[in-house]
């Protein structure tokens, strides 16, 4: 009895620590993030509404072409205050990107896809909201760009880089059927011809042919980088990596945070042949993917000279050009929304190596991919992600129901023996040696596993931490509705018991917004626990009352697809074991706990 009193105080004071630590540290923190972002949004909207003259941020780096053993580490244009996009889009010119999934333009300095947004993709749920705006021109305070250009050693002469002027034929437009062409000479015997092409979703392709009609054998290595200068508001949350990412040969995935990098300027993977690197959002990435089967370094780097800036890039061994030869390669640029589907596509389609770990499915991507492609499945069934997710939840329990089925029955054998073990009880007295060598004869001759009650609970654990991963990283879940006021099963529950779930006419703090589907989890989970005997230690039974409570508001910030899965799981446990123990015979505790429960709080009043 001692051991389980400490076992359940310790549960106790686990779940005090993350309450805890929810309230005064996460829901403070959502809280100021939340006013800081409009605070930003309304300066900047001050800041484009001002005129005057136009002030360059002082330590701005001027763009140069990259050098050294890796890629370039340059900013390429500083920063203007009180810009707007559209007059930073105006300042070169540029080849307008139109597909299915993209709108924007390719700048013609350097080549550089700096103007991005995703068609299909708004800001919240409301149809009329901007679309997601995935790159900026560099000008701008949260510029973000992908670029690929080359390096010449100083006899071949220059090299096109992030300030080199392509040339290209007017009227040219970026489309899925339709490629453009773009040239640069390099007055020194180098012509770069580069044709890009874009899929009909996010992938951008770049083949670059050079050709010598020099004299002299010319040494060119290629290089691509993606680079962004704002810091992004994360997640901070360890089930979501968010920052640089990529894949390098042998040494795998690579997972830096931005914190890290800052912490360590350069983190350069060891040499190559296969293998990609970008910047990583929640839902968005941009990557780049080097020429396969040739050699590049890679580096994840972070610049704060003048102009705070992160990056990640390759630079490709240098390549020989004879006069008179001509040397074709090609660099796939990924921008664009982590659909899983179109993510694996490329990897098989490009053979690129381990593409699909642009998602984090974390460590157990053994239960999160099955899980995410049963509940895709489900919805294509369905038509909705709620319901496809009840429906997992029914076929998970169908696969565990054995287990199940012999756990309650072993609990309900437990309930009938029950008589036997007060008799033991008080047979041995303080005995504790006698006690436990004469339940564990009993439980032997009952055929009873007193452990097997454990098993359903810790299955649980793994299935729901998989839902939790699958709902929070996947782009599929964003924005997707369930019914009523459920419109974004990633999002929590928006409604509140503390203003009656809207009709005050009042906000309340986010530690407080305590839905109905939090509400409806909390009322399932306390059934469930009631349908066993209220244990006979006082801290025991406090635990077992208050822990539904504390679960319905830890779990009210959760998104509402795992709450809904929870509640619904939990109708469906109670269901179960009622069915279970009304067959076996043993007495079903609900009822009994809750008269017994309001007699104990009429008595207490």
């Amino acid at each position: 009895m001692e051991t389980n009193r400490n076992y359940f105080v310790a549960i106790l004071l686990s779940v005090l620590v993350l309450v805890a630590w929810q309230f005064l540290y996460v829901s403070p923190k959502i809280d100021r993030e939340r006013e800081a972002a409009q605070a930003l949004q309304t300066q900047q909207a001050a800041q484009s509404a001002a005129t005057g003259t136009q002030a360059v941020t002082p330590g701005a780096v001027s763009g140069t072409a990259p050098g050294g053993d890796v890629a370039s580490p340059t900013a390429g244009t500083p920063v203007v205050a009180g810009l707007s996009r559209e007059d930073a889009l105006a300042q070169s010119n540029r080849i307008t990107i139109d597909t299915p999934a993209l709108m924007g333009s390719l700048n013609l300095t350097g080549a550089r896809i700096d103007d991005l947004l995703l068609k299909e993709y708004r800001e919240t749920i409301d149809p009329k909201s901007p679309n997601i705006s995935l790159f900026n021109p560099a000008a701008l305070t949260d510029g973000y760009f992908a670029e690929v250009g080359f390096i010449a050693d100083a006899q071949s002469g220059p090299a096109p880089g992030p300030d080199t002027v392509w040339t290209a034929a007017a009227g040219q437009v970026l489309t899925p059927t339709t490629p453009v062409t773009l040239t640069y000479d390099n007055g020194n015997g180098l012509i770069f011809t580069r044709v890009v092409s874009v899929d009909e979703n996010y992938l951008f392709s770049f083949e670059d042919t050079i050709a010598n009609s020099g004299t002299a054998t010319a040494s060119v290595a290629g290089y691509g980088r993606i680079t962004r200068f704002a810091k992004p508001k994360t997640q901070g949350i360890y089930v979501l990596h968010e920052g640089l990412i990529g894949v390098i040969g042998e040494a795998g995935l690579q997972e830096v945070d931005y914190s890290d990098v800052e912490d360590s300027p350069a983190i350069t993977p060891a040499k190559a042949t296969a293998g990609w690197m970008g910047i990583t959002d929640k839902y968005w990435a941009a990557a780049v993917v080097p020429p396969q089967g040739a050699g590049f370094e890679t580096r994840f780097a972070y610049f704060s000279d003048g102009r705070t800036r992160y990056q990640s890039d390759f630079k490709s061994d240098a390549q020989a050009i004879a006069p008179g030869n001509s040397v074709t390669s090609t660099t796939l640029v990924f921008a664009g929304a982590k659909e899983v589907p179109v993510i694996e596509g490329y990897e098989t389609e490009h053979n690129i190596l381990n593409f699909d770990l642009m998602i984090d499915w974390g460590w157990f991507y053994f239960l999160t991919k099955p899980m995410f492609w049963l509940i895709d499945a489900l919805y294509k069934m369905f038509g909705n992600f709620g319901v496809a997710i009840l429906a997992t939840t029914v076929l998970v329990k169908l696969v565990f129901f054995p287990l199940a089925n012999k756990s309650y029955v072993s609990m309900a054998n437990m309930k009938k023996v029950q008589p036997k073990l007060e008799e033991l009880k008080a047979k041995h007295g303080d005995d504790k040696m006698a006690l436990q060598q004469g339940m564990m004869e009993l439980y032997k001759k009952e055929k009873i596993n007193p452990v097997a009650g454990c098993w359903p609970v810790l299955l649980q654990i793994p299935v729901f931490f998989s839902l939790y991963k699958v709902l929070y990283v996947t782009i599929e879940m964003r924005h997707a509705p369930f019914f009523g006021w459920i419109q974004d099963l990633s999002a929590p529950d928006p409604t509140s018991l503390f203003n009656l779930f809207g009709l005050l006419p009042y906000d309340v703090p986010s530690f407080l917004m305590i839905g109905v589907w939090p509400l409806i989890m909390g009322i399932t989970m306390f059934l469930q626990m009631r349908m066993n005997p209220t244990p006979p230690d006082p801290t025991q039974a406090m635990i077992f009352t208050w822990m539904p409570v504390v679960f319905t508001f830890m779990l009210a910030t959760f998104p509402a697809g795992l709450v809904i899965y929870w509640a619904w799981n939990n109708t469906l446990s109670v269901t179960q074991q009622g069915i279970i123990m009304k067959r076996q015979g043993a007495k079903i505790e609900l009822w009994d706990n809750l008269v017994g429960l309001f007699k104990r709080k009429n008595k207490a009043t």
